[in-house]
């Protein structure tokens, strides 16, 4: 406890025994009521957790106290300030003034009168992700504050890149799927059904120093005819999407036309047939 706190802890429980006289025992009883009122004072917050680009409420009041509130300050220390900086107070008449330079990302939504000093983020980065303070200055208890941790949650990009595989008996990279600056790191999955026996996954993780997450799964197999078309999928999860993201994938071998023969359709109409992946061009010559 700060202020008036402290000296009702050290007094309340340290009382000479000349508090036997009359005078003694009503300063007693005084202290005793201003102390029983400091430690049912609380200072309310919570931890908050956003999506980046979004608004963030940082709650902040406080309750069980007939104190006289004089000013609300508020501190961080974050990504972008790894130092503690106090950055915003709160006046009665005066109002919010930022004190090192203005952030209009930031609107004061509490009331001072009900000792509330809640805060509007918008447009949230992760320059901002770090913890919050908010401190309320009492007559006559003194300094009373609280911590609000500020947490971020960043989606990732994805996508899946065909790595081109051509027709072979050695095992060969398909395709990987990325699931790029997730904050908390994503899942990255491959279903594979039917195939599973003749495909192996590979994954792995990129920390950058913005707390985001690259995780890049990686499908291998042996680059056979017979899996040509055949479809899988790559399942993406992560707290900060609303739900699993499934990117369907068709398996693509690549070949090119091993057997060629012309069909007589009618008298004067021939055809030229060859298989290849992708589709063959035909030229004609006689």
């Amino acid at each position: 406890m700060d202020g008036a706190a402290s000296f009702c802890g050290s007094f309340c429980h340290n009382i000479p025994s000349i508090c036997d006289s009359a005078l003694l025992r009503v300063l007693l009883v005084t202290l005793s009521l201003l102390c029983a009122d400091v430690e049912a004072l609380q200072v309310i917050g919570g931890s908050v957790t956003v999506e980046q680009g979004s608004t963030a409420i940082l709650s902040c009041y406080v309750i069980d106290t007939n104190d006289d509130l004089t000013q609300i300050t508020w501190q961080r220390k974050t990504r972008e300030k790894p130092h503690n900086d106090n950055f915003l107070t709160i006046l009665p008449r005066e109002g919010a003034q930022f004190v090192n330079g203005d952030d209009d990302r930031f609107k004061y939504i509490g009331n001072f009168n009900n000792k509330n000093g809640t805060l509007q983020l918008s447009n949230v980065a992760l320059k901002d992700e770090g913890r919050y303070t908010c401190i309320f200055t009492l007559f006559p208890s003194g300094n009373q504050k609280t911590e609000i941790p500020l947490n971020l949650l960043v989606p990732p990009f994805t996508n899946i890149k065909d790595n081109l595989p051509t027709l072979g008996t050695e095992e060969v990279l398909f395709a990987t799927c990325t699931a790029a600056g997730s904050k908390p790191p994503a899942e990255v999955r491959w279903l594979t059904g039917a195939l599973r026996d003749k495909m192996r996954t590979t994954t792995n993780s990129t920390q950058y120093d913005n707390g985001t997450t690259t995780t890049v799964s990686s499908l291998f197999g042996l680059p056979m005819r017979e899996i040509n078309g055949h479809q899988v999928q790559c399942v993406i999860s992560s707290d900060s999407l609303t739900k699993e993201e499934t990117l369907p994938f068709n398996i693509q071998i690549y070949f090119s036309p091993t057997e060629v023969n012309i069909r007589v359709i009618t008298e004067d109409s021939f055809e030229c047939v060859t298989e290849a992946n992708p589709n063959a061009n035909f030229t004609w010559s006689r």
